[in-house]
């Protein structure tokens, strides 16, 4: 191969392998550099203006220019087993709560209908964004008042608490994710290899991609403010993308091996073909991310550099340590072999693609039935996608209906409807504080009265040399029933601008509702255009990869119902509730407002690996001179082995995110899951194979107009005669 045909991988291998030293220890040192200065850096989260969208983000907007905080807001429910029975325990807890030093406003208990509830509402002092880490004397302060008041329960529900058990549940489950997914990745790893060095290498390389960005998120969060779910997300992907790239590239160079080749020509054509798919699929992958910055919404735009980031590390670090390692290692790789399980043929080569290769003769002797029948059961899985109900998840849905806090939510709203999630008016005017906006005011509460669509507790704070003010307005029903969207759409289209409207600049309405529909009214703006980007960039890159107009759309296409998969999977679920029981999880009735354009991206980036990886061993076998049906059989059963340990990784890694206790992650791991294995298997392994097969040498077709574009060598040509081995290989 000249100089000239050389390709990136090859020529970022070749380096590598002459420079190993500098490659794998300027490789730790950045890591451990970036990961030293981001954790000394901190990170920023999002405000709740940037966290928000339309009018919910317009009025937190209004109260941080002003430099009003929204206090976090905690509220305490006492019932007693008759009625007024609470009484002293309400007196008792409001000095309780007075002498913790870290309240503010304790109203007087408010009494429910029937007399046997009481709600005393408080503020927390100091920072809201902390207050859940000095919630600790309050929380305390109820549980005695509860322990020394026979006959008496307490329930709390606020801000401050609630932070406090989402802090400790993300601190645990991401413990338990690193400490679940990273041994699940290696087991299958070793049963992929058979040997455990060469198990250990991808696993390594994608944790210190992660590691890598951990750091770089963290300076990055300075100027674009992260949600509390990205270090997640982006672990997520970067474990599944990182084994995954470094598995492709080293399964290669072991077949290679196996195969005979000397150590620096096993390298080379490991470069040439996985390492260029490897750089292909990354490239996709980030450009499909991207994606998210078309979205309106800041939360995006953290997940896409966060997913960008951890996937240029591990694309990085696959095709260039990756073959560092390899050089210096030789075949050393295959130390700690596993018995049983490094298993190979008497020529040499592994035992991979038996299963496919059998699965291949009847999907290939008929491929418009496997075609129909794999078409089929995909648009099943997909079905229930057509119902998809979302809104941003209260945390009384995150937690689940057995933890404390969501108790308490569903007992206070009980018995107080609307009180744990008000709405909020926020205007701001310079009327504040004059005699016509009291009166205005007061005609806003008698109109909030006569409606009946709301609750008695209306909380008006102005603050007049701000010429801001905030009213808290309780909604009818739990919150996000239809009720309560009722009484949101008389408060915003009625009340508000009719009655506060005259005496306000700027009036807007906030809470969890409204918030939760200006953010979904946002997303349905927002993934068409994500949309039609993502289908462009990869429709382009496989246009120009493999010089196939069919084979571009066919990509479009098979993604699309890999996605379609997952949304139905999601949707049947934690909407529906179908097999939620026999999962161990419990239906939301609703999926998470991020989830569907999040889900959309990352499945459009992460179904490259596969399609890349196979379709290039296709293409590969045809150059080679093989007839399209037997270039199929050819790429699927090489790919198999790989594929298969690919896709085992990726399930294993979603699948401990949906063993976590947050709703989100919960559906994201199953969601992602589901399409990976069914993208794997049902869409590579035989809808792939019978859509090409059915198509024939139409496969290779290229428009007259198009055949200008630049031809991107495979790198896939038969190495037959012994080349001199890279610099260093196999020392």
């Amino acid at each position: 191969m000249s100089a000239t045909r050389k390709g990136l991988a090859v020529r970022l291998g070749g380096w590598s392998t002459r420079h190993r030293k500098t490659a794998i220890i300027g490789w730790l040192l950045f890591v451990v550099v970036v990961a030293v200065v981001g954790g000394a850096s901190g990170s920023r989260q999002m405000t709740n203006s940037e966290n928000s969208s339309g009018d919910s983000a317009r009025a937190e907007k209004i109260l941080e220019d002003a430099g009003l905080q929204t206090p976090a807001g905690e509220m305490v429910m006492l019932r007693s087993d008759r009625p007024d029975g609470w009484r002293a325990a309400a007196r008792d807890l409001s000095a309780r709560l007075e002498r913790t030093g870290e309240t503010v406003r304790v109203q007087p208990p408010v009494r429910s209908e029937n007399g046997r509830e009481a709600l005393i509402s408080f503020e927390m002092k100091g920072d809201p964004d902390t207050a859940g880490k000095r919630v600790g004397p309050v929380v305390e302060a109820v549980e005695k008042t509860s322990a020394v008041h026979r006959g008496v329960v307490a329930y709390e529900f606020g801000d401050a608490t609630a932070q406090h058990r989402l802090d400790d549940m993300l601190t645990d489950d991401f413990k338990k994710a690193e400490l679940t997914a990273v041994p699940l990745a290696l087991g299958i790893l070793l049963v992929v290899f058979g040997a455990l060095v060469a198990a250990l290498l991808p696993v390594l390389l994608a944790v210190t991609a992660c590691v890598g960005t951990f750091g770089l998120l963290a300076l990055v969060s300075h100027q674009l403010p992260l949600f509390d779910s990205t270090n997640s997300v982006m672990f997520l992907v970067g474990l599944a993308v990182g084994v995954d790239y470094s598995l492709f590239y080293l399964r290669r160079e072991r077949d290679e091996r196996a195969a005979g080749r000397d150590a620096g020509t096993a390298l080379r054509i490991a470069a040439a073909t996985s390492g260029r798919a490897v750089l292909i699929s990354g490239v996709t992958v980030m450009l499909a991310m991207a994606g998210m910055f078309l979205s309106g919404l800041m939360l995006f735009h953290g997940f896409a550099v966060a997913t960008i980031l951890v996937v240029l590390m591990a694309m990085l670090g696959s095709v260039t340590v990756l073959p560092a390692m390899l050089s210096w290692l030789g075949d050393r790789v295959d130390a700690g072999r596993v018995p049983l399980l490094n298993r190979r043929r008497k020529k040499g080569v592994h035992a991979s693609g038996g299963l496919s290769g059998r699965l291949m003769r009847p999907v290939l002797a008929r491929p418009k039935l496997f075609a129909a029948v794999s078409g089929a059961l995909l648009l099943v899985l997909c079905a229930p996608a057509v119902g998809m109900k979302t809104e941003q998840l209260g945390l009384e849905k995150q937690f689940g209906s057995d933890a404390a806090i969501t108790v308490a939510y569903r007992e206070i709203t009980g018995s107080f409807p609307g009180g744990p999630a008000p709405a909020e008016v926020v205007l701001r005017s310079d009327e504040v504080g004059s005699a016509r906006f009291d009166a205005a005011v007061a005609d806003f509460r008698k109109e909030l009265a006569a409606s009946g669509r709301f609750g008695k507790t209306v909380d008006v704070e102005a603050h007049r040399t701000k010429g801001v003010a905030r009213i808290e307005v309780p909604l009818a029903g739990d919150g996000q029933d239809a009720t309560s969207r009722r009484a949101l759409d008389t408060l915003k289209e009625d009340l508000v601008p009719t009655i506060l409207g005259p005496v306000s600049d700027q009036v807007y309405v906030t809470g969890e509702l409204a918030s939760s529909r200006d953010f979904n009214d946002q997303l349905k703006t927002d993934i068409a255009p994500v949309f039609l980007f993502i289908a462009a960039v990869t429709f382009v890159l496989m246009l120009l990869c493999f010089r196939s107009l069919p084979i571009a759309i066919v990509s479009i296409l098979l993604n699309l119902l890999s996605v379609g998969a997952a949304y139905g999977t999601m949707t049947a679920v934690f909407q529906h509730g179908w097999g939620a029981e026999w999962l161990g999880m419990e239906p939301a009735g609703a999926i998470e407002g991020w989830m569907p354009l999040f889900v959309l991206v990352i499945l459009f980036g992460l179904s490259m690996d596969y399609h890349v990886f196979v379709v290039s061993r296709i293409r590969e076998a045809h150059e080679r001179g093989l007839a399209t049906r037997d270039a199929i059989r050819e790429g699927i059963r090489t790919t198999a082995g790989s594929v298969t340990g690919a896709a085992a990784i990726m399930v294993a890694v979603f699948a401990v995110f949906a063993l976590l206790r947050m709703q989100d992650m919960q559906q994201m791991g199953v969601g992602l899951a589901v399409a990976v294995l069914v993208d794997a298997t049902l869409v590579r392994m035989v809808l792939l194979p019978s859509v090409m097969a059915l198509l024939g040498e139409r496969n290779w077709y290229l428009p007259r107009a198009l055949r200008r574009l630049p031809s991107v060598g495979h790198g896939e040509e038969p190495v037959e005669r012994p080349r001199p081995p890279l610099v260093g290989a196999g020392r």
